[in-house]
Order: structure tokens, then C-alpha cells, then sequence
């Protein structure tokens, strides 16, 4: 028989937090292990800023901006999620992606988030190619409905 795992307090990739046997109030670590599961699974914020909004309702996520204040001091990049009148973050990880509503596309986090710039349609030139210029329109658009590119 192998020997037992032996774990820390918290996950090495998102800090959920484990319960030990005989801990008193295993509520508090699952309730907040649930509700770090619930920020990151399929994750969705309304918009990136440096300060907290001023009445966020439970359940609200936010990427919090490269010059936070407040309540986010410290915790530029993170995802900061309102739950229970409290804020809780999550620290990105590379390969993380979240969607942004208020550009309506997504955004990847590689040491820093990224998200894809607009790009103007073909314009200009001595001969032109309506079948073509039609095509890359159609390309642009898809990409920006897919949530790639912003929405315009």
C-alpha cells in the first residue's frame, strides 16, 4: 500500500483551501473553496479597473487594473469577486482565460493579460478586390462574434 498524501493548507494552483481531519468550522474552507471554484470555472468579468466599484452585488467579478487602490491594493492582474460583502481574489496562472463583457471578448493571461486589438478592414490600394475585401470583412466579423477580436 502506498503512503498517504500529505497536503498542504491550500491548492499549489489556485489556493483553495484543504480540510484537515478534526478541523473545527470546515465550513469556512469549504464555502470559500466553493466560491473560488465558482469565480474560476468558466470565469466572466464585467470590466477591467483600479478601484472596487462602489455597490458591487454578490457574485460580480472584476479584473483588477495595473494600479489598484482600496480595497484591491496589492492585488493588480488578480480576479477579484464580491462574495458574501467581501472581496476574494484569484492570481492568474498562464493559459487562463476569462471573458470580458464590457469588450466582449476574450482575454489570456501569459505572464500579463492579453487580449487581440481591433484590426481595420482592407481599404485603400491600386487594384482592388471586392471578392476579397468581402472575405477578410467576413473573417473580422466572425472572429469578433467568436469573442477574439473586440466587438465594434
Amino acid at each position: 500500500m502506498s503512503d498517504p498524501i500529505s497536503f498542504t493548507s491550500k491548492s499549489p494552483r489556485f489556493g483553495l483551501p484543504f480540510l484537515f481531519a478534526g478541523q473545527a468550522q470546515k465550513e469556512y474552507s469549504v464555502n470559500e473553496a466553493h466560491a473560488l471554484a465558482d469565480m474560476l470555472l468558466h470565469p466572466a468579468v464585467i470590466a477591467e479597473q483600479d478601484a472596487p466599484p462602489a455597490a458591487p452585488a454578490d457574485g460580480e467579478c472584476w479584473l483588477v487594473g495595473p494600479n489598484p487602490s482600496g480595497d484591491w491594493h496589492g492585488h493588480a492582474g488578480s480576479v477579484a469577486s464580491m462574495q458574501a460583502g467581501n472581496w476574494l481574489f484569484a492570481s492568474p496562472r498562464n493559459g487562463m482565460r476569462l471573458f470580458d463583457e464590457s469588450t466582449g471578448q476574450y482575454r489570456l493571461y501569459r505572464d500579463g493579460w492579453h487580449a487581440a486589438s481591433a484590426i481595420a478592414e482592407a481599404q485603400g490600394g491600386s487594384t482592388i478586390d471586392s471578392e476579397a475585401r468581402t472575405a477578410i470583412a467576413g473573417l473580422i466579423a466572425a472572429l469578433a462574434a467568436a469573442g477574439v477580436l473586440p466587438s465594434t
